[in-house]
């Protein structure tokens, strides 16, 4: 016998499913709500803030997309091949080429064109805090088993979402065949400098 979905599943699965269809939208409770079949109080007693309905969808997205718990885990690699590999989760949705134009097209379109309004800002900064917040935990694995020297993940985990975000729009440029072996030599370089670096 199956069970049923609870109502917080059910309103995360709505809001996902509206955020995929309309990337850089509001989630409206109003229309969240009647998706998932639960009245705007039922939405509000799991998600009191907007903020907390929009953090808790960016991050079933990226448990979606990015599946990396196995990998940061994985202590048979080192741990630098293990960081160097959850990076690259980052950057497999958009291969080089036409894959990676039309998501940096979509990202154009819908951060960098429009005028910013309020919206718009906190759907983008929600999106970079969560992007930041999947770094910042494969940095906390790598303290807790000593491979890195504890110290300021926030900031190592901005410079290294700097580098994949910069390898990212370099995977949309023309270019030629070569340009996943520098980006495997800029990924090396760049968690070289984490992991050495003193806390």
């Amino acid at each position: 016998m199956t069970q049923e979905k609870s109502s917080r599943e059910r309103i995360l699965e709505a809001a996902v499913a509206m955020t995929g269809e309309h990337l850089g939208a509001g989630l409206s409770v109003r229309a969240v709500a009647a998706r998932a079949g639960v009245s705007t109080g039922s939405l509000r007693h799991h998600f009191p803030t907007q903020r907390a309905l929009q953090d808790a969808v960016l991050a079933c997205v990226y448990d979606i997309a990015i599946p990396d718990d196995h990998v940061i885990h994985d202590t048979t690699l080192p741990a630098r091949e293990r960081l160097i590999a959850c990076l690259r989760l980052v950057l497999a949705p958009a291969p080089p080429g036409a894959p990676s134009r039309q998501a940096w097209s979509t990202v154009h379109e819908r951060f960098i064109a429009p005028e910013p309004t309020d919206e718009l800002r906190a759907t983008y900064l929600a999106t970079a805090r969560e992007g930041l917040r999947r770094v910042e935990y494969w940095l906390t694995v790598l303290v807790a088993e000593g491979a890195l020297a504890d110290g300021d993940n926030t900031r190592r985990a901005r410079f290294l979402n700097t580098v994949v975000g910069g390898l990212s729009i370099e995977r949309a440029m023309p270019g030629d065949d070569s340009v996943l072996e520098s980006e495997t030599d800029v990924l090396g370089i760049a968690v070289d400098a984490v992991l050495a670096a003193p806390g």
